[in-house]
């Protein structure tokens, strides 16, 4: 895929996905902090990308920590597509077509780190459990999950206060008028230049439309049953968290 094209859609997808995240930036740089210090000890890291998407996250990743190398994972062929055109020639990045719906997709161990972002919220609860449980398994001991994701509290006053809050700082970042996730959809298929290099089906997104919308405290349970020794939310703004689970 043309280099340039590419780029040209990664950074429209980053402006759409600011619409949702307006702090989009700092939360990456949390999630990065928190594989740093996990890493601190470790000479060349194995880090996953969970959803990586267009490899927004794996590419930053991978110029904070030079010598990790670093795995992303998805299903959808047209955003990994994306992600392996803008991948930086000198970092060490791999991206692999992946479910994490189905069973048998953790094929690395041991794990030094694994990272998500607003991609974990797709998966149905009960899948999500088995992920966590495949972690816990593949990751070494000092290592950690973290994940960057929208979570919802479980008090109900709680939870529209957190909304109002992230509505309100996208209105004073100038992001609540960014386009939207189907609109950024919509506007991919219609690209002539895409549409000679992908099919239709490719071009319309892969969603289970599904939102588990878990709370940081089912988040919390969940990991702790799956076998990580402490979880806890490093970073909130508004409803959007990093919430680390270490081994």
């Amino acid at each position: 895929m043309d280099e340039k094209l590419a780029a040209d859609w990664v950074r429209r997808w980053d402006i759409q996905q600011e619409r949702y995240v307006a702090d989009r930036e700092e939360r990456f740089a949390v999630l990065i902090d928190v594989v740093e210090h996990v890493c601190r000890d470790v000479a060349d890291p194995l880090v996953l990308d969970l959803g990586c998407g267009p490899g927004s996250l794996a590419k930053r990743l991978a110029g904070r920590l030079p010598r990790a190398r670093v795995i992303g994972i998805d299903n959808d062929p047209f955003l990994l597509a994306l992600a392996r055109a803008t991948r930086p020639r000198q970092a060490d990045i791999e991206y692999l077509q992946a479910d994490l719906a189905e069973r048998g997709w953790l094929k690395w161990r041991p794990v030094d780190a694994a990272v998500s972002t607003t991609a974990l919220h797709w998966l149905r609860p009960e899948r999500l459990a088995e992920v966590y449980r495949d972690l816990a398994g593949a990751l070494r001991e000092g290592g950690a999950l973290v994940n960057g994701d929208h979570l919802y509290d479980e008090r109900p006053a709680i939870r529209e206060l957190a909304e109002v809050v992230k509505n309100r700082r996208a209105a004073r970042a100038g992001v609540d008028a960014n386009e939207e996730w189907k609109a950024w959809w919509a506007a991919a298929a219609a690209d002539p230049a895409l549409r000679e290099r992908f099919t239709a089906d490719e071009l319309r997104g892969i969603s289970t439309g599904y939102g588990n919308r878990l709370s940081p405290q089912e988040h919390t349970r969940l990991l702790q049953e799956a076998g990580f020794a402490e979880v806890s939310p490093v970073w909130q703004s508004g409803d959007d968290y990093v919430l680390a689970a270490l081994r």
